[in-house]
């Protein structure tokens, strides 16, 4: 989305959009057509996704619904902003998409419930790890996740460029452990490790390799041994996620002494 596009995107993200000077009675609603965007996007993925593919779900002329959203990249943006479960902290309350936090829960329960609500919002809508890269307009939704991400680290002695790198690179950790699932899931037909993870799946075609090449790999084998003797499940999530939090634990400790120093 280019500088001049963005206008369109806030408008329809962040307010009222404009009325169309003419024309007949506007019959849709932009939460309608997001929806429709997202339906076709869950069953199909992004790609499916068009103006003239969201139109004829709607019953509706491409050009009919161009008097409601200027192009596609402001569609996707409605889809992402529609499909993003809504943060709790923004007072949505109980119920579908909602998240709860933790009752008296630190900066460290709150960051870990709020990092595995995150990838649930990618396992429910895959496509929306293509849809949320790259500079873009976000919508309230979205930013609502970067508020309670650094308001769960408000107090904490960072700074804000500390805290906002924090943010990234547990969203990081969530989007690589949700890429990671969707090319299993893609990729794994009904072949050997179909329906597994992917830390499975790639113990699956390791071990083939391995029966005849083990001496020269000598640790990567001892490794998949120990794996295979402990259950072989899939805990990259929380191994990351305990590690990122524990680092971000020293450094919460290191400005605090120095606080008190």
């Amino acid at each position: 989305m280019t500088n001049d596009q963005w206008g369109a995107a806030v408008r329809l993200l962040w307010g009222p959009p404009a009325k169309p000077a003419r024309g007949p009675k506007r019959g849709l609603t932009l939460e309608g057509i997001a929806l429709a965007g997202v339906g076709i996007a869950d069953a199909e993925g992004l790609g499916a996704v068009s103006m003239q593919r969201v139109a004829g779900e709607l019953a509706v002329t491409k050009m009919a619904l161009y008097r409601y959203v200027p192009g596609k990249a402001e569609l996707v943006a409605l889809m992402v902003e529609s499909a993003m479960p809504v943060p709790a902290a923004l007072g949505a309350g109980p119920g579908p998409g909602a998240g709860v936090e933790p009752a008296g829960g630190g900066w460290r329960e709150r960051l870990e419930v709020w990092a595995r609500e995150l990838l649930g919002g990618f396992r429910r809508h895959p496509w929306m790890l293509e849809a949320t890269v790259g500079v873009r307009v976000m919508g309230p939704r979205e930013l609502g996740w970067m508020e309670r991400a650094l308001a769960a680290l408000d107090g904490c002695g960072l700074s804000g460029a500390e805290a906002m790198d924090a943010v990234v690179l547990l969203a990081g950790h969530v989007r690589g452990i949700a890429e990671q699932e969707r090319a299993a899931g893609a990729g794994a037909g009904g072949g050997a490790g179909a329906g597994e993870g992917p830390d499975a799946q790639l113990a699956v075609m390791l071990g083939e390799v391995m029966r005849t090449h083990r001496a020269e790999f000598p640790a990567l084998g001892a490794a998949l041994a120990s794996a295979a003797e402990h259950g072989g499940r899939d805990q990259a999530l929380e191994f990351g996620l305990e590690r990122i939090l524990d680092g971000l634990g020293l450094l919460v400790a290191r400005r605090a002494d120095g606080a008190q120093g």
